[in-house]
């Protein structure tokens, strides 16, 4: 259910405000570029800034917007297990086909915290969830023993592995096998995530490239190894450019380039520099995706 190029999509604002209109152009966009799904309320929309009423109103938009062409994976994670299971509740009661829960943040739980925590989340909400790995923004790394006693949990069905460490990738699918369907969260490890097992990405570059992150899921998955790589060392400017500063301002900066969105953000997060806009605005040139 959940495989190939699921976008991290980014939270359009007009005046501080959710910008519904832009947001449905993109989801649309999204649909006719061979998008597999949509992550809204994910760290790339930026889910740590929206108030509860605006994190509800963009996941019940994408479900309204979507209806039901591709999966809807809503981010309800947070760091308190009461919060997160509240949030998953709402989301589900949207419409959310999913639910993507990152680890715990700032009070570092241990592997044992992290065990209960999505035990908890799971028994209280009936909703297909991927455990979401983020140490380098959580500062805890669940380890792939824990996530492989999670994998006997029914409706934790998936994960998102954003640690950019391919031996602890390889171990989490050794461990669970077709348990768990493993997504790489980090576009530079997509294809090598494939080779090892994984299912497809949910995916950063996907914002601004979304053809061309697709067009490499589906050669691989069928059998066409050349092409995959090809799009592969295509996307890898991209894919480093896409953090040439803190995640979503490069993919927000791309989108305002394009004329999709306005470039806006919420604080603490704020314009990119000039310096990084040039370096931004020549690498989207030669991705095809900006005109001279």
């Amino acid at each position: 259910m959940f495989k190939g190029s699921i976008v991290a999509i980014v939270t359009p604002f007009k005046n501080g405000k959710f910008d519904e209109k832009a947001f449905k152009s993109l989801i649309e966009w999204h649909i006719s570029e061979g998008t597999d799904g949509i992550v809204p309320c994910g760290t790339t929309g930026e889910s740590a800034t929206l108030d509860y009423e605006e994190h509800y109103r963009v996941i019940e938009v994408t479900v309204k917007t979507v209806k039901g062409r591709i999966p809807v994976i809503a981010g309800t994670g947070a760091n308190s297990t009461d919060e997160t299971i509240m949030i998953t509740k709402k989301a589900k009661q949207l419409g959310a086909d999913a639910a993507l829960l990152v680890t715990p943040y700032y009070n570092k739980p241990t592997q044992e915290g992290l065990y209960r925590h999505y035990k908890k989340v799971a028994e209280a909400v009936n909703i297909p969830r991927i455990l979401y790995n983020v140490p380098g923004r959580t500062a805890v790394n669940m380890l792939p023993s824990t996530v492989a006693r999670l994998a006997e949990i029914k409706n934790i069905v998936g994960i998102k592995e954003a640690t950019g460490d391919m031996k602890q990738v390889s171990e989490v699918i050794r461990l669970c096998g077709n348990r768990m369907t493993v997504l790489s969260g980090d576009d530079f490890t997509t294809l090598p995530l494939l080779a090892l097992g994984g299912k497809g990405v949910i995916s950063v570059s996907a914002n601004v490239a979304p053809r061309d992150v697709s067009a490499m899921c589906n050669a691989w998955e069928q059998g066409d190894i050349v092409r995959a790589r090809k799009l592969h060392f295509k996307l890898e400017p991209l894919n480093s450019a896409m953090f040439i500063e803190t995640n979503p301002i490069p993919a927000k900066t791309a989108l305002s380039m394009m004329g999709t969105i306005r470039e806006e953000f919420k604080l603490p997060l704020c314009q990119m520099s000039d310096d990084n806009k040039e370096k931004l605005r020549k690498i989207l040139i030669n991705q095809g995706v900006l005109k001279k």
